[in-house]
């Protein structure tokens, strides 16, 4: 399978030695705390630049001179400063992901699952989800939706599931059965909701397609885009029409007249076609008086009033049935329920913490083969998805993509506490190859990984002066709460954080005074004053925190590609697993966080 887009386990490695030698001199920008950059004067040690510069180089993409030392050893004097930003840049780019080599470019994978086909869109995802997640939906179900296909699997299991948008679109649009699985109730309950009420359009919107393609009158029609789930009432005020009908005026024509307005969500015929599907209709509230259906098992029951047909007619031409014709029936309705109801359990949300121990029958009672997903796993959760799907021979394939880096365990991280806060297999290393040096990048690394380039290059900034309010306010609390004691980023851990008190202030004092009342400081022995004079004194250097948080942006995809590459390489030492890859499946300026690992077993 897939041939043609299969990197070798050797090629992994090469890549992550390359990876780690470089992060080895160059982690110690990005393992900066924003925290501690006025109180350990992070600039001056660091940067032998002014911070115009650095921002000129690195925000407006200039290019070096051609034939510049692409090593890297000319991006540090003597001292260890930087001092030559245009190197780092170069350098920063020769060692990301994309540059690297080993990925899988979309197009080639799509070329290989479809062809030359050309693959149906039968939802828009738009309808019901925002730009970014519909992106990311319709893209990452796709591939799944194929490699299900060529490992006939039928049951996805869908980790982290969130509010259900990936789930609800793979059964919807694809068929699959699908279990949504999180650790917050509060998701499940609102997925179990939404996708009640995406069921409900979603069967509509079949019924719609489904009548235009068989009735030939229809092509002459404009057809109309369903809209959202509040279509129903317009079919619903449309259906009751029907009893309308019997009090309406006749034209000179003997007909009668059609309703003076049409839904706009569903395109309507004339009166043919309407006692046409009026019969359609009766036959389905035939064969559910027939076989007991509940109101909720029939769409339609679900809108026509009690009088809306002759029950009694009915009723007498079913006596007037043959016992064949009842039988032939009867097996129709059986079949049909089955159908509606295996449609209606396509996509089951379901509440559980889940780690690399889980046990698939907590999840299905009748397990059979399955893939695995995961879209925006948190943390740990991706390890642990990728780690499930190796220790369960049910589960055929994978496909996972990954956040939150800096909330990763890591097994070789100096610092104790870490260790204290870690149960079971560690997130960060994976594979044996990494494990075997030892090698650990430190959260403050694993946040920087986070940093999106791509947007900060078109000119979305981060949020520069909440992180200047922090950094300022950490001067504050020890010149005036620490007893010269230096704060580490280790013992601040372990203390309450400041949290998101930035969004609700209204100035740096404003958020001065918030912010130590939060930490349980005593800030009455600080006038306004006092505290708008630290804001007035390093307001100036605001510039140097801007431009050194560009160099640890120019590092993420660095750090990213040596955290994806290192689960790419655990799963290529598997002797099981017969393709994996390491796969950019979404726009970075709509999801920064936009590559998947995916393998499929022998």
């Amino acid at each position: 399978m897939f041939s043609a887009t299969d990197v070798g386990l050797e090629l992994v490695k090469s890549k992550i030695k390359t990876l780690t030698e470089f992060l080895d001199v160059y982690l110690k920008i990005a393992n900066v705390h924003t925290v501690d950059f006025y109180t350990e004067d992070v600039w001056n040690e660091f940067v032998a630049l002014p911070p115009e510069a650095v921002t000129s180089h690195l925000l407006h993409q200039q290019e070096g001179s051609p034939g510049a030392d692409r090593t890297g050893a000319s991006v540090w004097d003597q001292t260890q400063k930087l001092s030559d930003v245009a190197a780092y840049r170069r350098v920063t780019q020769d060692h990301a992901l994309p540059n690297l080599g080993v990925c899988t470019p979309l197009d080639d994978l799509r070329q290989e699952m479809w062809g030359d086909k050309q693959k149906d869109m039968f939802l828009k995802t738009s309808t019901f989800m925002s730009s970014k997640k519909s992106h990311e939906v319709e893209v990452m179900s796709e591939v799944i939706a194929c490699i299900a296909k060529y490992c006939n699997i039928q049951q996805v299991i869908d980790i982290g599931s969130g509010k259900g948008y990936l789930s609800s679109y793979l059964s919807m649009q694809y068929g699959l059965t699908v279990y949504g699985v999180d650790s917050s109730s509060t998701n499940t309950s609102g997925a179990n909701e939404r996708n009640r009420k995406l069921k409900r359009y979603w069967k509509v919107y079949q019924r719609q397609r489904k009548h235009l393609n068989q009735d030939p009158a229809s092509e002459h029609l404009e057809e109309k885009p369903m809209g959202d789930v509040a279509s129903f009432m317009e079919i619903k005020e449309l259906i009751g029409h029907g009893r309308e009908q019997e009090s309406r005026p006749e034209n000179q024509s003997g007909r009668v007249q059609p309703p003076a307005q049409t839904p706009n969500s569903v395109t309507f015929l004339q009166s043919e076609t309407n006692e046409e599907i009026n019969r359609d209709v009766t036959a389905q509230i035939l064969g559910s008086i027939e076989d007991g259906f509940s109101d909720t098992e029939n769409l339609f029951l679900e809108f026509l009033s009690t009088d809306a047909v002759d029950m009694g007619s009915l009723l007498r031409k079913k006596k007037d049935l043959d016992e064949k014709e009842k039988e032939r029936r009867k097996t129709a309705s059986l079949e049909a329920k089955a159908k509606r109801i295996k449609e209606a359990n396509l996509y089951s949300p379901l509440t559980l913490h889940v780690t690399s121990t889980t046990e698939l029958q907590d999840i299905i009672s009748d397990v059979k083969d399955s893939m695995m997903v995961g879209l925006h796993t948190c943390g740990d959760l991706a390890s642990d998805t990728l780690r499930i799907f190796m220790a369960k021979p049910e589960l055929q394939a994978v496909c996972s993509v990954g956040c939150c880096y800096h909330l990763l365990s890591e097994e070789f991280e100096l610092s104790d506490d870490s260790k204290d806060c870690c149960h079971g297999p560690w997130g960060f290393p994976m594979s044996q190859y990494l494990r075997s040096s030892v090698w650990h990048c430190g959260r403050n690394a694993r946040m920087s990984a986070c940093l999106p380039l791509e947007r900060v290059t078109v000119g979305n900034g981060l949020p520069s002066e909440s992180l200047f309010y922090r950094a300022v306010l950490q001067v504050i609390i020890k010149e005036h709460y620490g007893n010269g004691k230096t704060y580490t980023t280790l013992q601040r851990t372990n203390s309450k954080h400041v949290g998101k008190i930035y969004s609700k202030s209204s100035s740096f004092v404003d958020y001065t005074r918030k912010s130590v009342e939060k930490l349980g400081m005593d800030g009455s022995k600080m006038s306004d004053s006092l505290i708008q004079g630290y804001y007035d004194r390093y307001m100036p250097r605001m510039k140097e925190l801007e431009a050194f948080n560009l160099l640890k942006v120019a590092l993420a995809p660095c750090i990213e590609g040596l955290i994806l590459l290192d689960r790419l390489c655990y799963l290529k030492e598997q002797e099981n697993v017969a393709w994996s890859a390491l796969v950019q499946l979404f726009d970075p300026l709509k999801s920064p966080r936009c590559y998947a690992v995916i393998g499929v077993k022998k």
